[in-house]
């Protein structure tokens, strides 16, 4: 492999995000290819035994095994970087894998977080139930109450561990002022920007020192494969996270790199587009039914706080119906276009009811403490047109007699 101009961290850096999203951590093998190229291996060979030795004591640069790293994947890496103005990126397999790896590799037994309430039920079901078991406390608050931030800080906090806009209540933290608060005690903030991505909002312009994805939903966007990255400086990335995942090995694979690194080129036009769509949508529901949570709506009591931070609203928001799960569900068996689906980020627009699907782990008592309601449905607005998507929702609302 030879590199090109697109791995020279001081040209890239300067690069505007667009061209960052297409040319950033491109390498070129001596074939010269445009797109970047796929290299399904597991192991590599060396000229003699002396550099293998070299390699593995980190002495000499090159490839090894692709559990600690892959040509394809190590491009997507370096792309991220760029995107997120991070000093460094880690891929995983998952977007789970990124928030699990990003949280076990720097704390141990004795060590406290303070979570947000509301968070993905996977994200809730580590903070509740998994780093328990390894003596590891949490405080679980509203994410919304800077306050209450403040008031959960204990002298073995570690870590402040939140997403914004949460999924699916669309909370949205003060970022400058929870990390600002963190850096006071010396806290690492691990922010889950998964409904965002950069090209929405960079967390760590705003002080977070770690952010963490699904690269599932809108980097990918087609609903194609599963992955996750986690961003940090390079001292974290290096000293903290790699050991961890090096020996853990929740690696990415290099075919899954290869369809996000696809995906990242046009990250920034969908998701204006389908923010853009999201709006329309959601104007349309505001009249319709009694409860929506849209950050891009003045109506969201974090609206303004919202566009501080965000550059578009995303294509993510929630609403509710009074007839509870009957209702909800008969709302969503009532859709003829729009699809009965739990991921997001995709340009299909997709709905699900999220206590019966994506926070069901979680249980009765902390969905009603997060605000998931049994009326509550979650929407993944596509790229499809607008008015098709609002007579789809008229139809079946009026079927459900709304």
């Amino acid at each position: 492999m030879k590199k090109t101009i697109g791995q020279n961290r001081a040209v890239t850096s300067k690069w505007r995000p667009a061209t960052q999203a297409i040319r950033g951590g491109t390498w070129r093998s001596e074939h010269g290819e445009t797109s970047e190229a796929l290299f399904l291996s597991s192991g590599f060979t060396y000229d003699d035994a002396q550099t293998v030795a070299a390699r593995f004591a980190g002495e000499a640069e090159g490839m090894t095994y692709s559990r600690l790293q892959n040509p394809t994947v190590q491009m997507l890496e370096e792309r991220i970087a760029l995107m997120e103005g991070a000093e460094a990126c880690r891929a995983q397999a998952t977007g789970m894998a990124a928030m699990t790896t990003a949280l076990l590799c720097q704390l141990e037994t004795g060590d406290h977080v303070v979570a947000a309430r509301a968070a993905f039920g996977s994200c809730r079901w580590l903070t509740d139930n998994l780093l328990p078991k390894w003596g590891i406390s949490t405080t679980t608050i509203d994410s919304r109450d800077n306050d209450a931030w403040k008031a959960a800080v204990q002298p073995n906090t570690k870590v402040f561990f939140f997403e914004t806009p949460a999924n699916p209540t669309m909370d949205i933290v003060d970022m400058a002022y929870v990390c600002g608060l963190a850096k006071e005690h010396g806290i690492t903030t691990v922010v889950d920007n998964a409904f965002a991505t950069s090209v929405l909002q960079r967390p760590m312009d705003f002080g977070a020192d770690v952010v963490a994805y699904s690269a599932t939903k809108l980097m990918d966007g087609q609903g194609r494969v599963l992955a996750g990255a986690v961003c940090g400086s390079r001292q974290w990335i290096e000293e903290v996270l790699l050991p961890f995942q090096r020996n853990t090995g929740p690696n990415l694979s290099p075919f899954n790199a290869w369809v996000v690194h696809k995906g990242l080129e046009t990250l920034e036009l969908r998701a204006m587009r389908q923010s853009d769509n999201a709006l329309a949508v959601g104007k349309f529901l505001e009249t319709r039914v009694p409860k929506i949570l849209h950050p891009g709506l003045p109506s969201h009591p974090q609206h303004n706080l919202a566009m501080s931070q965000m550059k578009a609203c995303g294509p993510i928001f929630a609403f509710e119906v009074d007839g509870g799960r009957k209702q909800a569900h008969a709302l969503l068996n009532a859709l003829e276009l729009i699809d009965i689906s739990n991921n997001i980020g995709d340009a299909r627009s997709l709905m699900c009811h999220p206590a019966s699907s994506t926070h069901h782990s979680v249980g009765p008592e902390a969905r009603e403490i997060m605000g998931v309601g049994e009326g509550m449905i979650r929407i993944n607005v596509g790229l499809e047109d607008p008015a098709d998507l609002i007579e789809d929702l008229d139809r079946a609302l009026k079927v459900v007699g709304l």
